[in-house]
């Protein structure tokens, strides 16, 4: 799951529903450090630090994969092949890294092979 799915669950968002069946036990969920970013900064902009700390202990909570070299190799590569940001590229490359699917709502990713867009 991308920042965009995790800020869209935490905040009730319109998709959170969509998103809430990814939370299901059935799914083993992994989140790049680069997420816990994102969705700390955004949740602590609009929502303050009491509560973005709250919802990022639940997000620390699904099995967290650090950036490493070779994902990092990864995201750089992906990135020129499909002109992706560097938070997108890093959250696509590690799902690649680990055999996993990216849940997300970022129009930039959709269409990409292993990527569920959720509208």
């Amino acid at each position: 799951m991308d920042s965009s799915g995790w800020i869209e669950f935490f905040t009730g968002g319109s998709l959170a529903n969509r998103y809430a069946t990814y939370f299901a036990p059935r799914y083993e969920r992994i989140t790049p450090t680069i997420v816990i970013y994102e969705v700390y900064k955004i949740i602590k902009r609009e929502k303050g630090e009491e509560t973005s700390l709250l919802f990022s202990a639940q997000l620390s909570a699904s099995h967290t994969i650090e950036l490493t070299e070779s994902i990092a190799y990864l995201a750089a590569d992906l990135s020129l092949r499909h002109g992706l940001a560097m938070a997108d590229a890093i959250v696509y490359a590690t799902a690649k890294d680990q055999g996993a699917q990216v849940v997300t709502g970022d129009a930039d990713l959709k269409g990409l092979p292993g990527v569920i867009y959720v509208t």
